[in-house]
């Protein structure tokens, strides 16, 4: 159906990627359709190495909870922990039971520690990092462990006339942490309580402190106490002061009663995603891994209990509106998952077409097949969206190739 489509197609691998890109990437970002596909977080992995090898990226962040991400990375940049208490801390979503996320994190441990027995210089180290809102389908976390690090860390560092309230006053205001995670509030309103008394001036509270923080930048960034470099205490008070101030905002929408609720957390949640991306890149080139929907610069859609239809920007859209064309997306899309009732996609789809080509596994030039398209719509042959009949599965969307720089293909993904 599609003429010379075999120049559109490449081997997969780092410099096929980094070929494809039309310039060196702040952030490269590797979607997936599904969650916990083995063969997709094999495939990640041996990429993932390539690139960080051959091209200098110097960390990588996962589609989990940012604070206990900070569990991997002490362990993988110092090796202590034990890795099945690390994987089951440190990562959310119940990623740590992946053999792949395992395998990734044992990986980067290896690495840090593979260039002498003192391990490699803090300046060449991998880092880890979650950059997801401590969020579940079910539940948000309370604020506590987010404002009471930002407090205590400014609380040590600048003059206490000029903090917005005292520990106690803020221990106070938080209350108890299971009225804040009650799974119930997911689907209920009325049993959220961000839109509190204590909650509003919670809001205010974070606000305050975030600026207390950006305001004294000069004098915190980059100081040290007692000889020790405090630069890591600077991003984690970074990181509490964006964590604090998006959750308590997720907390208040969940308590919001409108027909713009979901649509509204959605949008928090990857504007919290976003801004810890950009935190990230900030330090160094990193490399992404999470859902396509969070990374595609088109606009994200789903489906979801009671609501036919939800749109919002994803955190990709927002962080390439900020960096350009140092912002990558690399999509990927599968042929089958027949354990999932996934099976041979319709010929008159893309993932039909690259299916019919044969390869297990192949790199794609996404604008370059996405103008082919267009020439065969305007002779009158487009082709279709593909319409997965397991609601794990998200289909490419053809529309959306154009803005993809590259698509990865998967042609047939075994049951793990």
């Amino acid at each position: 159906m599609v003429r010379d489509l075999h120049d559109t197609v490449h081997l997969l691998d780092a410099a096929s990627v980094m070929s494809l890109l039309p310039a060196r990437p702040r952030i490269l970002a590797l979607g997936e359709p599904t969650h916990g596909a083995h063969a997709l977080l094999d495939q990640r992995n041996a990429l993932f190495r390539e690139l960080v090898e051959r091209h200098g990226f110097r960390t990588i962040a996962l589609e989990t909870d940012c604070l206990a991400g900070q569990v991997v990375d002490d362990y993988v940049t110092t090796g202590r922990g034990d890795l099945d208490d690390v994987l089951a801390r440190g990562l959310s979503h119940e990623w740590g039971a992946l053999p792949g996320n395992r395998e990734l994190v044992r990986w980067m441990r290896a690495h840090n520690a593979r260039a002498d027995d003192a391990g490699r210089p803090a300046s060449e180290r991998l880092r880890f990092a979650g950059f997801d809102g401590p969020l579940e389908i079910s539940a948000a976390a309370s604020p506590r462990t987010a404002l009471v690090g930002l407090h205590d860390y400014l609380a040590a560092r600048v003059d206490a006339d000029l903090l917005p309230c005292t520990a106690d006053v803020l221990d106070r205001l938080i209350g108890p942490d299971d009225a804040w995670t009650e799974p119930a509030a997911m689907m209920d309103p009325s049993r959220a309580v961000g839109q509190s008394a204590e909650a509003r001036e919670l809001r205010l509270i974070a606000d305050d402190l975030a600026a207390l923080l950006d305001t004294h930048a000069p004098q915190l960034a980059g100081a040290s106490t007692g000889g020790a470099s405090t630069d890591d205490d600077w991003e984690r008070a970074r990181l509490h002061g964006r964590t604090a101030t998006g959750l308590l905002r997720y907390h208040f929408w969940m308590a919001d009663p409108s027909p713009a609720r979901m649509t509204r957390l959605l949008g928090v949640r990857d504007a919290m995603m976003a801004a810890n991306l950009l935190a990230l890149a900030e330090r160094g080139p990193v490399l992404v891994n999470a859902h396509n929907s969070h990374l595609q610069r088109t606009r994200s859609t789903m489906t979801m209990w009671d609501h036919p239809r939800l749109e919002w920007w994803g955190a990709g859209a927002l962080v390439s509106r900020r960096l350009g064309d140092r912002y990558a997306f690399l999509a990927t899309a599968v042929g089958t998952l027949r354990h999932q009732g996934v099976d041979v996609p319709p010929s008159d789809t893309v993932e039909g077409v690259l299916h019919g080509l044969g390869h297990d596994r192949l790199l794609v030039d996404a604008p370059r097949l996405a103008a082919l398209l267009a020439e065969e719509t305007a002779v009158g042959t487009a082709l279709a969206a593909r319409v997965s009949p397991w609601f794990g599965y998200a289909p490419l969307d053809p529309a959306d190739l154009a803005e993809a720089d590259a698509l990865v293909f998967v042609r047939d993904v075994p049951q793990p």
